[in-house]
């Protein structure tokens, strides 16, 4: 099993959890390809819109991979990004500032955004629990 964060937009993030799907890095199908059947994922949100300016800096999601698939969708006439089901689970949304220190995959604590540069990244176990005991305080005591 592995452990990866997505960084979507918090309003991208929102239609696909309530689409039961996720949609990565401008709907390229090579990162979805890395999730196998009950990995884990993240969901980073550094901003509100993909196309505004407002910082969101918090995690907005998790879920596991529900199977192998991914497939096209076709969200207008010429665009046609790649898409994996998903099982989102209930969280609040939970800010990363006070978890920076502690992340693992964060190397430079004082550039931050970097590991997120990509789009689509994995993380260790601990990292994920550190996460996901903030985003899921009842479930996790």
């Amino acid at each position: 099993m592995k452990y990866w964060i997505a960084v979507v937009s918090k309003e991208h993030t929102l239609r696909g959890v309530s689409g039961g799907f996720m949609q990565v890095c401008h709907g390229k199908e090579a990162p979805l390809k890395l999730m196998k059947p009950n990995d884990w994922l993240i969901v980073y949100s550094p901003k509100l819109s993909m196309e505004g300016d407002t910082k969101c800096q918090s995690f907005t999601a998790i879920g596991q991979a529900e199977d192998e698939n991914v497939y096209q969708y076709q969200m207008t006439e010429s665009f046609h990004p790649f898409r994996k089901n998903i099982k989102f689970y209930n969280c609040q949304e939970t800010s990363i500032l006070p978890l920076i220190n502690d992340l693992e995959f964060i190397q430079d604590k004082q550039k931050w955004g970097f590991p997120f540069r990509f789009g689509f990244l994995e993380i260790k176990e601990k990292d994920f629990n550190l996460i996901i005991s903030r985003m899921q305080p009842d479930e996790r005591d």
